[in-house]
């Protein structure tokens, strides 16, 4: 039976695309790079493992960023960390297989079907992209126009039958490098199909690179509100969006009955479909009587950013005669920014009544409702 492995090739240094760490573990729409293709990789129905080549001590960084997965440490050079993949891929019983460079995060799962097709056919297989530019010789004054008709951009991953690829790194010459594995298939006579690319699958080289993949990256926007209700009794603190309150009487119920809190945390957890407040901090556990309400705003915040997403946007209104919220509405937008880690002008705080009607127009409680706006990766 066919085994198809996929080898991720991330044991670089990134040198060339700046900042403090490699580039393969550097954040990029939400998550470390290679997370991205990991991601992909795995998820996909035709690829039965994946196995990372990582740099000489890169493996902590690797659980950092994508947890267990199977890696093996790489060579000096691409082709000798390629080699030293295909031996543990050789181990784990690999008929077929994919070779991926990290630097590309976004792997449509279409490119991976037309690339397993065609092994049925092939011996190795690479997404392409047709040549759209002007191409001329000229170093420092224009020369010649190249003919672009039959150019193509080399993509990965780039799929092969194991044997085939596994035979031609054998036979390459040690002291000769080569542009990509399949090169080095038709070197030794394999025929490799051509097959559809994406733009998705541009890689990131250089620092502006980075910003280019945020804007290309395939996020979805989703928005989910709301609703919470808090009794108003005398002898309790008042807590409104994150600020103490000074008023005549408190809010009773979950926790420190933050219920500005709560309606943006229920709004947040909608947004990625993962139930409500009390799904995750139940009111009938006791370790929660009293608790600061933050913290389940922050718990909140933390599942989408472990979803690759980002909150784009939250907007709360107060229901209630009284107190005014005016004088501490500044309050309560800086403390929410500072808990979701966003700007002032992503937080917005308003205050309404209910013209004396109702358990808030009596003064019996009071009411809040959000909406929230995220960004995450479609799935």
């Amino acid at each position: 039976m066919d085994r198809t492995i996929a080898l991720i090739v991330a044991a670089g240094s990134g040198v060339r695309a700046g900042g403090t760490v490699p580039k393969q573990f550097a954040a990029v729409a939400g998550k470390p790079m290679i997370a991205h293709s990991v991601e992909a990789l795995n998820s996909h129905p035709g690829i039965d493992r994946v196995i990372v080549v990582i740099g000489e001590g890169q493996r902590a960084q690797l659980e950092a960023a994508v947890g267990d997965v199977q890696s093996v440490t790489g060579g000096a050079t691409r082709r000798l960390s390629v080699a030293h993949g295909l031996d543990a891929a050789g181990r784990a019983g690999a008929t077929r297989i994919l070779i991926h460079d990290a630097a590309r995060p976004f792997v449509p799962s279409a490119v991976i079907d037309r690339i397993l097709a065609a092994l049925d056919s092939h011996d190795g297989a690479t997404p392409v992209l047709p040549v759209a530019d002007t191409l001329a010789l000229g170093s420092e004054t224009l020369g010649e126009v190249v003919p672009r008709s039959g150019l193509n951009r080399i993509q990965t991953p780039q799929g092969f039958r194991f044997a085939q690829v596994q035979a031609a790194h054998a036979a390459w010459p040690c002291d000769r490098e080569a542009t990509d594995d399949a090169q080095m298939v038709r070197r030794l006579g394999g025929s490799v199909a051509l097959v559809q690319g994406d733009a998705m699958l541009d890689k990131i080289t250089y620092p502006d690179d980075f910003a280019l993949a945020e804007a290309r990256a395939a996020l979805e926007t989703r928005t989910a509100s709301g609703f919470d209700v808090h009794r108003l009794e005398a002898g309790e603190e008042l807590w409104l969006g994150g600020v103490l309150v000074p008023h005549d009487k408190g809010l009773s119920g979950h926790s420190d009955a933050d219920v500005a809190l709560h309606a943006l945390t229920d709004a947040l957890l909608g947004t990625i479909a993962a139930g409500d407040i009390g799904t995750h901090f139940p009111p009938s556990d006791p370790q929660w009587k009293g608790a600061d309400s933050a913290q389940f705003l922050q718990h909140a915040a933390s599942l989408i950013a472990e979803r690759g997403g980002r909150i784009a946007f939250v907007d709360l209104t107060i229901i209630c005669e009284s107190p005014k919220i005016g004088p501490h509405r500044a309050a309560m937008t800086q403390r929410i920014a500072e808990l979701l880690a966003l700007p002032l002008d992503r937080v917005s705080v308003k205050a309404t009544t209910t013209e004396r009607l109702g358990f808030t127009g009596r003064g019996e409680g009071i009411a809040a409702q959000a909406v929230a706006t995220v960004q995450v990766p479609a799935r």
